[in-house]
């Protein structure tokens, strides 16, 4: 079915067209959600998000514009609030861990594991990348993960960001210069 066609049918309550849509997009929308949360379980919760955002408000959906970008800039703003909601929750959790007690500090602690047979070393390189994206501007940050985990064109990530391509190129430059500055600075303290 044409997506034009599919958006209709969705708009129309058919449960069918709405599968076939999910189906279409999901891959699309976890890979979004993953290259802004670097965690698979959280990323897959979100995409879950985005798509009963996509159902509840299609009937907004101008037909006029690219669905898949629409559809990403509703992944992108629910990445984003559950980082910004998340941060909150880890801060106060920190927070009580430092103040609270053991019990907490442990709980913190506890929080992720290592898999014992992974390339510790290709872990940690992965880690100090993700927290120098992390550093980004936020615009810095949704142009880079755009453009380097769901590898969409210059037009694409402007046409999601609601800015011209100039200022996709220009943000884009500014991300990978500061990212060079960041992770030198980091490999050169490392030595």
């Amino acid at each position: 079915m044409d997506e034009k066609k599919l958006i209709r049918e969705i708009k129309k309550g058919e449960e069918s067209a709405f599968k076939e849509l999910v189906e279409t997009y999901k891959d699309m929308v976890v890979n979004t959600c993953y290259g802004f949360l670097q965690n698979q379980e959280n990323a897959e919760d979100i995409a879950q998000d985005v798509f009963v955002e996509v159902y509840q408000s299609i009937h907004r959906f101008r037909e006029d514009a690219k669905f898949s970008t629409w559809v990403y800039r509703i992944a992108v703003n629910k990445s984003l609030n559950f980082k910004k909601k998340n941060n909150r929750r880890n801060w106060a959790v920190s927070f009580q861990a430092v103040f609270g007690g053991e019990k907490e500090a442990a709980q913190v602690a506890d929080g992720k594991t290592l898999d014992p047979h992974a390339d510790l070393e290709q872990q940690e390189r992965v880690k100090i990348l993700h927290s120098a994206i992390e550093t980004l501007a936020q615009n810095q940050k949704i142009a880079f993960t755009l453009s380097k985990y769901e590898n969409l064109s210059y037009k694409e990530i402007s046409e999601v960001m609601g800015t011209s391509i100039s200022s996709v190129e220009s943000l884009l430059n500014r991300a990978k210069k500061n990212l060079q500055k960041k992770l030198h600075s980091y490999y050169k303290n490392e030595k």
